[in-house]
């Protein structure tokens, strides 16, 4: 069943996704689209049942105030201007209103009063429409997909097997800086559980000595992104007929790009620096999904909890919690000192309600005592914080006797440490990662 839309075009509104979301949470389709879409920029739009006209701060542009066009005017639904001047709305408000509930009915008269909208936005209706469109757009053809282990990589996996089964390789590389047990985990839930076409490069070696003796953060990261392309480039070559390339992008990967209204938060290289040769047509099919529809999506496609509700992980992996120059020892204590942080939290609870936490282990040592002798050893760092929108990150107090049982096992489990230290710093000052 084709679901209904509602289009926010955005004049210069900082609450465009924040209005999508609402629109979501009532059960009806929505997108985020420019001020000056065209007439056939929105004929192409299917369903679209009424139009929102989101003003804003930044509706000025180069000193002109900025307006729909007229094809948006004369679009034959029913249209809402906030925070704008419209010409022929035929329902406007000031603002949103501040109070919760008054806006929330606000939006439902608009969407279901007016537009006559139905709540038929689900997960089960995407995922149908979705397989539908993949079929449609890959016919009989090849996808390739990098799968990192991550969330959005997975779930598109997950889809792209339901939708078009063995035409799809994945190809899985570790590149040694993975947490304890997640290439393990690709593995068995992708090829043994949904029975993908995948590929596993162990690089291991390959990326740890060519990371040997670089201490600087970004030369680190430069590295192993290089790496991987290059890594992921042989294996592609090693295939033939592929003409498509699966990725996870998602809606704020989009949205943060920047819009004509508003100023890029960051860009998103999804294909990031792929060689010009490698000719693909793209798959996208998360790429209208925010990050929790993203995890709704891998729960009703059957992906284990653990993966769908895996942390945010930094691309270069544990590469950038091994403070300084990395060395074998230290990142196999980091990541046994990291599953024991995971496991007891999850013991604790706290999985679920702490945003992020990890472990951090720098390049120098301390002197403690181990079997009535002298030891000279790393500390580990616990770091456990929680934020909206990672621009600031507040410091989860974890109960005492959690964070002694973590020391207690780290001390006795973890080769080559004698202290554990919790990192009291707030984002700002500090940021959420180390390096």
């Amino acid at each position: 069943m084709q679901q209904d839309m509602i289009v926010i075009l955005d004049l210069g509104s900082k609450e465009n996704t924040r209005v999508a979301r609402e629109i979501r949470e009532l059960g009806v389709y929505t997108e985020i689209h420019p001020h000056d879409i065209t007439a056939e920029q929105l004929a192409a739009l299917p369903n679209v049942k009424g139009i929102i006209l989101n003003g804003g701060v930044n509706r000025v542009v180069d000193g002109v105030a900025i307006d729909a066009s007229d094809a948006v005017y004369g679009a034959g639904v029913p249209l809402m201007a906030v925070d704008h001047k419209a010409r022929k709305a035929d329902v406007s408000l000031e603002a949103w209103p501040e109070d919760e509930v008054e806006r929330t009915m606000a939006l439902k008269r608009f969407v279901f009063d007016d537009c006559h909208a139905i709540a038929n936005w689900n997960m089960d209706n995407f995922i149908a429409d979705q397989i539908e469109l993949i079929r449609q757009q890959v016919g009989d053809r090849k996808v390739l997909l990098a799968l990192s282990g991550g969330v959005d990589s997975s779930v598109v996996a997950a889809l792209l097997i339901r939708a078009i089964g063995d035409q799809l390789t994945c190809v899985h590389v570790n590149h040694g800086l993975l947490r304890k047990g997640e290439p393990e985990q690709v593995v068995q839930v992708f090829r043994d559980q949904l029975g993908a076409n995948l590929i596993y490069v162990d690089a291991v070696d390959r990326f740890l000595n060519k990371l040997a003796g670089v201490a600087d953060p970004e030369a680190k990261r430069k590295i192993i992104g290089a790496e991987f392309i290059r890594v992921f480039e042989e294996e592609a070559r090693k295939l033939d007929g592929i003409q498509f390339l699966g990725q996870g992008t998602i809606y704020p990967d989009i949205v943060e790009s920047g819009t004509k209204t508003a100023k890029m938060v960051k860009s998103h290289h999804n294909v990031g620096g792929l060689p010009e040769d490698l000719q693909f047509e793209l798959v996208e099919p998360l790429k209208m999904l925010f990050k929790d529809e993203v995890r709704a999506c891998g729960v009703a496609l059957g992906l284990p909890d653990s993966m769908v509700y895996r942390q945010p992980f930094p691309g270069p992996g544990l590469g950038v919690r091994c403070l300084g120059a990395i060395t074998r020892d230290r990142l196999e204590a980091l990541r046994e000192a990291d599953a024991i942080l995971r496991d007891e939290f999850d013991k604790a609870g706290l999985r679920g309600k702490v945003w992020q936490y990890f472990t951090v282990i720098p390049d120098f040592r301390s002197t403690g005592v181990r079997d009535n002798a002298r030891c000279f050893e790393w500390p580990v760092i616990l770091r456990a914080v929680n934020t909206v929108d990672a621009m600031t990150a507040t410091v989860e107090q974890v109960a005492w006797p959690v964070l002694l049982k973590i020391t207690d096992r780290i001390l006795a489990e973890v080769k080559g440490v004698n202290r554990v230290l919790y990192d009291l710093s707030p984002k700002p000052v500090a940021t959420i990662e180390w390096e």
